[in-house]
């Protein structure tokens, strides 16, 4: 009984923290987000979204990780428009999801269409691609981390996707914590929401070539990052052979890698981050203090901050009222 309460306190908690902090959100000389935008126009397609990622991550935990991570690299090249999605055309440039920072590690697109395909056929040309990414990677945060905030819709389709711009905008895994500040800085983010974002990285999975500089110098020989935990380095050789042949997948997060919690940060501090943007948060004089603050940081109040930096995440650059389209399909212009 007394765990019941103490659950039920906590989802409260969790509630009031979010409706008192979640940002309103406005895009410069437009219309703003709304809270409930779809209320009339399709009142059910935050329930088809969910019901849709719901039956996905129960058949693969690994499509969760994915979607949230579609919607921060939609959201940082271009802004929050759908953009990541769209195939490249023969003939055409080639588009974002094309780039190698995309491709193959991207995943969840299928999910997305899935989505797209059930709302159309209840509430035809309404619903942007834009939007139900961000209600995907909302469900994904609830469903592997009990994480449930309120999602401001609005969001119109763009019809550009540049495949040199993701170069420009996302960040890379080598990046230094002042180098990051920077690339967040520049789309609005604090660098206290960085290292919040920076926390869903404790699901997930990352190719052995996005760190394998911390484990091998340029001649193949061992190398030892000295801010890399001796026995954590031991296991990733064994899974990531210097002429293995191929490029296999480790998890993010050693300790809890299906789980979207705060534990990643205890990890970061015990030297088991696996990127070098991940441990150097736990380095730098600049980010450490936040890294210290989430890891001691009680769940509840954590999943509330997560939450407001990915709503805050999600305004990046949207598009609104007579701005872009609503996409028929996801991964094509009308």
């Amino acid at each position: 009984m007394k765990g019941h309460r103490r659950a039920l306190l906590d989802g409260m908690l969790f509630l009031l923290m979010i409706m008192l902090f979640v940002p309103v959100v406005h895009a410069a000389g437009s219309p703003p987000l709304r809270f409930g935008f779809y209320t009339r126009s399709c009142p059910g397609a935050e329930s088809i979204v969910r019901r849709t990622v719901r039956r996905a991550v129960s058949h693969n935990p690994g499509i969760g990780a994915g979607l949230i991570r579609l919607h921060f690299h939609d959201c940082f090249v271009r802004g929050c428009d759908g953009s990541v999605l769209l195939k490249s055309l023969p003939g055409g440039p080639q588009a974002e999801r094309d780039h190698p920072a995309n491709n193959p590690g991207l995943r969840g697109f299928n999910v997305i269409s899935k989505a797209k395909r059930r709302i159309e056929r209840t509430c035809p040309n309404t619903v942007s691609c834009a939007d139900i990414l961000a209600f995907a990677a909302r469900d994904s945060s609830q469903i592997l981390g009990r994480i449930n905030y309120p999602i401001p819709a609005g969001r119109r389709d763009g019809n550009v996707s540049s495949f040199n711009e993701v170069t420009q905008n996302l960040p890379s895994p080598r990046l230094s914590a002042d180098q990051l500040i920077q690339n967040f800085a520049r789309k609005g983010l604090s660098a206290d929401e960085m290292v919040t974002l920076s926390g869903a990285h404790s699901i997930g999975r990352a190719r052995c070539s996005s760190f394998s500089d911390r484990l091998y110098n340029f001649n193949g020989t061992q190398a030892q990052d000295p801010t890399l935990d001796r026995n954590y380095a031991a296991s990733l050789r064994a899974t990531c052979p210097v002429n293995g042949g191929s490029d296999p997948t480790v998890a993010m997060d050693p300790a809890t890698p299906n789980r979207l919690d705060n534990r990643y940060y205890a990890e970061l501090r015990a030297g088991r981050g696996l990127l070098t943007t991940d441990q150097t948060l736990a380095e730098s004089p600049a980010t450490r203090g936040y890294v210290d603050v989430n890891a001691r940081s009680y769940g509840v109040a954590w999943a509330a901050k997560f939450g407001r930096a990915m709503v805050k995440m999600g305004s990046i650059d949207v598009l609104t009222g007579n701005q872009g389209e609503i996409r028929r399909s996801c991964s094509l212009v009308n």
